[in-house]
């Protein structure tokens, strides 16, 4: 108790701007929710840094008995040790989802509750095993977060900086996709493969694309740069950069309306 009462009161050390917001949105919480009190320290309070906690708070929500979190953790902290694109690729995520989504008021409110945030913290752990030749915790680490946060990505999938999930229920990402950095996939998406080739077979989704609800992308196709997959299109074939696809089967229907919709997020044609 007393250890929660000095990190509520102790000021964090400044020069991390993320972190420091953090901590201060976690401070005024806590406050105003004393039954969240304890989240809100083991989650932000009692963490030393951002990458500590986001890795803490992305661990505790698929926790489990065959695998306890000690051992979670000890997997983040080795491979932040080595690999210091994963804590700028977490941050980007996180910043993607304040500046995306208008639910969010607070970085604190992604970082505590928004579970596709999580989805990705927890694959970038799970990439990183899977290349250097962890294959079965990261499988492992897949099925846990398909079966707690319902987001199923192979570990073996590339993912850019700055993704948005939003919603992220029922997203489906296969093992030879190839994600751009700013992209934002909504709730229900599928990039899905085609055949038994070994090799490519999922899409490839350039940077700053933005991909509607239900949205279902098959086969090794190219989506170009800064385009938009309109809600509930099927997307069989490649769609140029800076336009829109939308239908079932998914035609060019004009441009994307914006240079990044992924960042717009602008879905009306």
């Amino acid at each position: 108790m007393l250890q929660q009462r000095q990190a509520f009161l102790d000021p964090r050390p400044a020069g991390d701007p993320l972190w420091d917001r953090l901590c201060r949105e976690a401070q005024a919480a806590a406050a105003a929710e004393p039954p969240l009190a304890t989240l809100i320290h083991a989650a932000v309070l009692d963490q030393d840094d951002f990458e500590t906690a986001a890795t803490q708070r992305a661990v505790s929500r698929i926790a489990h008995a065959e695998l306890p979190a000690v051992l979670l953790r000890q997997a983040f902290a080795e491979a932040l040790a080595v690999e210091g694109d994963i804590a700028a690729a977490i941050r980007a995520d996180l910043r993607a989802v304040v500046e995306r989504d208008p639910a969010a008021g607070r970085s604190l409110d992604a970082f505590l509750h928004f579970k596709g945030l999580h989805a990705l913290v927890l694959h970038r752990l799970a990439h990183w095993l899977w290349r250097h030749g962890r294959r079965d915790l990261a499988l492992y680490l897949q099925c846990r977060v398909s079966q707690v946060l319902q987001v199923d990505i192979h570990p073996a999938a590339r993912l850019g900086r700055g993704l948005f999930l939003d919603h992220a229920t029922g997203i489906v990402i296969g093992e030879t996709a190839v994600i751009g950095d700013d992209v934002s996939i909504l709730q229900g998406v599928t990039l899905g493969g085609t055949g038994l080739s070994i090799k490519a077979r999922h899409p490839r989704i350039g940077r700053g694309v933005l991909i509607g609800a239900g949205a279902r992308l098959l086969g090794p196709i190219e989506i170009g740069i800064g385009a938009r997959i309109g809600a509930g299109a099927l997307v069989l074939d490649d769609v140029p950069a800076h336009m829109t696809a939308a239908g079932n089967p998914a035609r060019i229907i004009g441009p994307a309306g914006s240079i990044e919709p992924g960042r717009a997020m602008d879905q009306v044609f």
